[in-house]
């Protein structure tokens, strides 16, 4: 039976945890980390529309307002999967749960792989630690335009990043460099992403540019947009997702360089799509300030979103459900720069849709993807979907 949602705009606010997880201190975080409620602590957050939404009847924080009356159904969702990173999340919302977490390098990648790597790409490497991109490009920017060499990187999350010059190495070439990569890191070294991160400029200056790729482990069969794509259902993605799924399912892709762009994407989306699924991921709160400990710019960002929601309400049409999540926490206020083991929150809402359900404490993001599958009339291996609970 469906709930009737001709459309569903489910919205991941990339790294926004809202405390920690009981189990925080067996993924290497160095305290237990809250991202919303520390930035929530250093000052005022301007969130009157997520507020009224009722994002602080999910758990108090400080200076923000329960509402009496909230617009959303609320809750928070635990991650079932072992892992805090991107891949893990995601695909956890899409109804796979992981039985292992994806390998990590806290001591740069082995010898041997970086060897067979280097044979495979005609090409020797610079870096093989764990790093910021920002920090690693200023530090081996030069050497890398002296010598050809990419970078590779990898950080607290399951990643082999490439960062390579735009005039040193063509991005085509990049993109070649991080098939073959792909293709090596498979067995027991099957990271979740491989990524290209190409830039530009001169030492002093270097930038990223938008044409950041991200090369993921193709997810099991029978996910969420596996089972849409069955239905002849439309997935438009906005942002990295059409990546972290490799394109399955996948109708429409949007590509976007900051939450700006991406909130201008859903807009643009909702114009056109009739029915489906849009599937959108911002990504500038875990990339921008989470990773660079950047607590004002974080908070800056909440307030950008909230400031947007009156026009994702002017674009929502009867029949249409809008959720807000997060696929794990990246706390800007604590000494690390890593992702962080945390719940995440739950808002669901839409025109004619009567708020103030309390969906309490999901054991999984699964259950997102379970309450989407139900509403297009399918299903996913894990999670249980709160639908009637929207009813």
């Amino acid at each position: 039976m469906s709930a009737g949602f001709r459309r569903v705009v489910l919205i991941v606010l990339d790294s926004v945890g809202i405390g920690p997880m009981p189990d925080w201190a067996e993924f290497l975080d160095d305290m237990p980390s809250d991202t919303l409620g520390n930035c929530a602590k250093l000052r005022p957050l301007k969130l009157k529309n997520f507020e009224a939404l009722g994002v602080a009847n999910i758990r108090p924080f400080e200076h923000l307002k329960a509402a009496e009356a909230p617009r959303a159904c609320f809750g928070r969702c635990a991650l079932a999967s072992p892992g805090k990173d991107t891949t893990t999340g995601h695909w956890e919302m899409a109804g796979i749960l992981l039985d292992k977490a994806f390998p990590l390098y806290p001591g740069g990648f082995p010898a041997d792989l970086m060897s067979e790597f280097e044979r495979r790409i005609g090409r020797g490497t610079l870096g093989n630690k764990p790093a910021s991109g920002t920090e690693i490009i200023r530090e081996l920017g030069e050497e890398h335009m002296a010598t050809g060499k990419p970078i590779v990187y990898t950080s607290a999350d399951s990643v082999f990043q490439i960062a390579a010059h735009e005039e040193v190495i063509p991005i085509e070439e990049q993109y070649r460099i991080c098939e073959i990569a792909r293709g090596l890191l498979s067995g027991k070294h099957e990271v979740g992403r491989v990524i290209a991160r190409p830039f530009v400029g001169r030492p002093g200056a270097f930038q990223r540019t938008a044409n950041r790729h991200d090369y993921a482990v193709a997810p099991p069969r029978g996910m969420l947009l596996d089972g849409l794509s069955e239905r002849g259902i439309d997935v438009v993605s906005v942002g990295k997702i059409a990546d972290i799924y490799l394109g399955r399912g996948v109708t429409r892709r949007m590509k976007t360089k900051s939450n700006a762009e991406g909130m201008a994407r859903i807009e643009e989306a909702m114009g056109e799509l009739e029915r489906g699924l849009i599937f959108a991921n911002l990504v500038d709160f875990d990339m921008l300030y989470g990773h660079r400990n950047d607590p004002e710019g974080y908070s800056r960002a909440l307030e950008q979103v909230d400031a947007w929601l009156p026009r994702l309400d002017a674009a929502l049409r009867p029949g249409d459900l809008a959720m807000f999540t997060a696929d794990h926490g990246c706390d800007p206020t604590t000494p690390s720069t890593d992702h962080s083991r945390e719940y995440v929150p739950l808002l669901a809402y839409g025109p004619g849709l009567r708020g103030g359900a309390n969906l309490g404490t999901r054991a999984s993001l699964a259950d997102i993807g379970q309450t989407v599958a139900e509403n297009f009339g399918t299903r996913v291996g894990a999670g249980v979907s709160f639908l009637n609970a929207l009813r």
